[in-house]
């Protein structure tokens, strides 16, 4: 349910920076074909600028609009506040909560631990654990996520620290369990698959669905030949979505392609002009414009 191609999804603004919910459907409508699942309200959803209110009726507009499993951005650097989301995304209707660690406050080991357990035993949905140690100032070691995942709902994490012997070890220590690793880094999705991941909740998937999913379906069906060639044609892609901080150069992507996106709140900016020529550069190669 919660494997394969996953986009992390944009959170498309009007010009007056209300959240676009026509534009947000005509995203979905681009996206469904080809993607398995979707998570509304991450780190590329813009969920540091949007009020809980805003954060929870897009959760619940995605998953009253599509038919896909619906994984709901949710979590705090507070544990009161981190269950109180996960409980409001659970009534909106996600089937998961995709639960990013603690930030700023830096817990300890077993603060952690706490943390995610006290969430994972108020509510009925499954938890994915969201590990991205670049915005958070902590990490999920393979010997903490290993624990983790002997909590009942505690199914999976996305993995984006960019460390692969992390990753490696992680999906060593789960192997015998209930539990799924998936990518949270566009451009390690094919050697984490190798690994033994399950897929990406990925950036580039709001831009090139198809390609993504034709790189994962390579894989799936043993055409390792192929899905390097993918992973390689993707890669320029992967790049150029991270050359400045996300979802700055997404958002633009979108937009020059005619899908919904608008201006990213404040105190994020607009892509500069000499970063959007080499995006639409990349853009252009991949058919996309």
């Amino acid at each position: 349910m919660f494997e394969g191609i996953i986009p992390a999804l944009v959170t498309p603004f009007k010009d007056d920076f209300s959240v676009d919910y026509e534009g947000l459907a005509k995203n979905l409508d681009y996206l469904e074909k080809y993607v398995d699942a979707l998570v509304p309200v991450g780190t590329t959803g813009e969920s540091a600028t949007l009020s809980y209110e805003e954060h929870v009726e897009v959760v619940r507009y995605v998953a009253e609009t599509s038919k896909l499993p619906v994984i709901g951005g949710a979590g705090s650097n507070s544990t009161r506040e981190a269950l109180w989301l996960t409980k409001e995304v659970e009534k909106a209707g996600a089937d998961a909560a995709l639960v990013i660690t603690p930030y700023y406050n830096k817990p300890n080991k077993e603060g952690l631990y706490q943390h995610y357990k006290t969430i994972a035993n108020e509510v009925s949905i499954p938890i994915i654990v969201y590990n991205v140690p670049s915005r958070t100032a902590v990490n999920t070691t393979p010997d903490l996520v290993e624990k983790l995942a002997d909590i009942d709902n505690i199914i999976g994490i996305k993995e984006a620290s960019g460390n692969l012997k992390q990753v490696s070890d992680i999906i060593r220590r789960t192997r015998d369990k209930n539990f799924i690793v998936l990518s949270g880094d566009d451009f390690l999705t094919l050697p984490i698959l190798f690994l033994g991941g399950k897929g990406v909740i990925s950036v580039a998937a709001n831009v090139a669905p198809h390609l993504m999913k034709e790189m994962y379906n390579a894989f799936k069906s043993g055409d390792i030949e192929k899905a390097v060639e993918l992973h390689h044609k993707l890669t320029p892609l992967f790049e150029v979505l991270f050359i400045d901080t996300n979802p700055i150069p997404v958002k633009k992507a979108l937009n020059l392609m005619g899908l919904a996106a608008g201006k990213p709140r404040m105190p994020l900016v607009e892509l500069s002009e000499e970063k959007t020529e080499k995006l639409k550069e990349v853009l252009k190669s991949l058919d996309l414009i």
